[in-house]
Order: structure tokens, then sequence, then C-alpha cells
């Protein structure tokens, strides 16, 4: 298959991907989301999933999902791998340092703040959720487009 911008190449989705914010284990970079995802990785787990289902389903459910497959099979990992499949393919984010599965059943927490904190770095209040982003950004729209326009610049 080959792209209509370049006859002569092979389209390579991967081409396009980009690093993480941060790395894997870079936990101490911020130390809140650090302790809120050891002492209750549901909550963590289940602000990403929101973002990341653009507001499809909620926080609660999703924190709820997590503890109860958690506490019946230890293997809450098979839940949050696809999560962050599928964030990696919203943001365009490289597959590293491996797959998305290894990465969260052998370190899972690690790769929990590392998607929270991804998130964080492209402008997200993880507390508010995926609609208190959505008014919180139209706010800032329409306070700017409601802002003085002052012609000429400055003058002496």
């Amino acid at each position: 298959m080959s792209s209509s911008n370049y006859p002569n190449q092979e389209f390579d989705p991967k081409a396009a991907e980009g690093p993480w914010s941060s790395g894997l284990c870079d936990c101490f970079s911020d130390c809140s989301t650090c302790c809120l995802t050891y002492w209750c990785p549901w909550i963590t787990f289940g602000r990403i999933a929101e973002i990341v289902d653009q507001g499809s389903s909620s926080c609660g459910v999703n924190c709820a999902l997590y503890f109860i497959i958690a506490w019946l099979t230890g293997c809450s990992c098979l839940l949050s791998c696809g999560y962050r499949s599928r964030m990696r393919h919203q943001y365009m984010l490289k597959d590293s340092p491996c797959g998305d599965c290894l990465v969260h059943v052998f370190c899972e927490l690690c790769a929990l703040c590392q998607e929270y904190r991804e998130l964080k770095s492209r402008g997200f209040d993880m507390s508010l959720g995926w609609q208190g982003n959505l008014e919180k950004q139209n706010k800032g729209l329409a306070m700017a487009s409601t802002a003085p326009v002052v012609e000429g610049g400055m003058t002496r």
C-alpha cells in the first residue's frame, strides 16, 4: 500500500509514532501519582480509562471493574493492557519498552503511572475526568474569545 504523497515509499504507520513524555520507571518525577497508584491502583486506572474512552465510560465503573478483577483473579493487567494499547494508538506513542501486555504483566503499577503522567503532560487534569476537562477547555476558549483586543501595541 503506497501513499499518494510519497508514491515510491511504503506507508509505515509506526514511522509517525513518537516517544512517551516520561519513562516507565520515572515514578519519582511525580510522587503523588506514584503514591496514588501504589495504594489505590483502581483509581488511577479508572481515571485513565475515562479519558481514553473520551467519557463514554465513567471513572467509577472502571474503578469498580478493575478492583473486582484484581480481587477475584489477581490479573487486573488483563483489563489495563488493553487501555494502554488504545492510548498508544490515540496519541501515536511507541510500543516501548516492550509490548503493552508484557509491560502490564510485569510492571503494572509503573505502566499505570506512566500512562497517567502522559495524559497529564497532554494537558488533562486527571481529577476532573473527561467532562470536567471539556468544560475547562470550553471555558478557556470562551474567555479567550471575549478578551479585549488591543490595537497598535505598546507605545511610549
